[in-house]
């Protein structure tokens, strides 16, 4: 049984590959497409596990999340390329960078997901997944702390989507504190 379509992937993995062709991941030489495989990764992991009207959807949206965001992609071509359902998902998974702070964005950005089906929650929930991994080395205590409570955020809002992502971005969570500082004070 194939939960999502191959050649859907492959065509979405190409046109991520080629938009995001020239970035690295912040702090290194590691192309920025491996932090898109690894979203793209969580989801599918999460599929089997997951009540998921629409897998490709899911796959989809993982594989372009990051595209309005951080590249000159727009709604326009994202929905000209892959439909208007795929381009409102990758939308609301994209700051509002016009917003003030980064807690105002999160907030809007949290109610603009949930807006949308819940395969789009499930990216959200991989994305933090996948960021969770060490912080930058120039990352204050403060912005970790932070980080790591945004992502109790994303999981209390966006949770519901799936258990199994939920299950994997607690231990993320409970992880973290290593880096938070937050393990010493127990």
């Amino acid at each position: 049984m194939n939960l999502w379509n191959a050649d859907s992937y492959i065509k979405t993995w190409n046109f991520a590959s080629k938009v995001h062709a020239k970035q690295r991941l912040p702090g290194s030489e590691i192309p920025y497409i491996n932090h898109i495989g690894l979203v793209a990764m969580e989801v599918i992991a999460a599929l089997p596990h997951t009540t998921c009207p629409n897998p490709d959807l899911a796959v989809q949206c993982a594989l372009l999340h990051d595209t309005i965001e951080d590249t000159q992609c727009t709604y326009d071509d994202l929905s000209q390329e892959f439909g208007p359902t795929v381009a409102a998902g990758v939308l609301a998974l994209s700051k509002n960078t016009k917003l003030g702070t980064k807690a105002e964005q999160m907030a809007d950005s949290l109610v603009r997901i949930k807006q949308q089906p819940i395969e789009v929650w499930m990216v959200k929930l991989a994305d933090r997944i996948t960021n969770l991994q060490p912080p930058p080395e120039h990352w204050t205590l403060k912005k970790i702390s932070y980080y790591q409570q945004e992502a109790g955020q994303i999981l209390i809002h966006l949770g519901p989507a799936s258990e199994y992502l939920a299950q994997r971005l607690t231990q993320k969570i409970a992880a973290y504190d290593h880096f938070s500082g937050a393990d010493k004070h127990r």
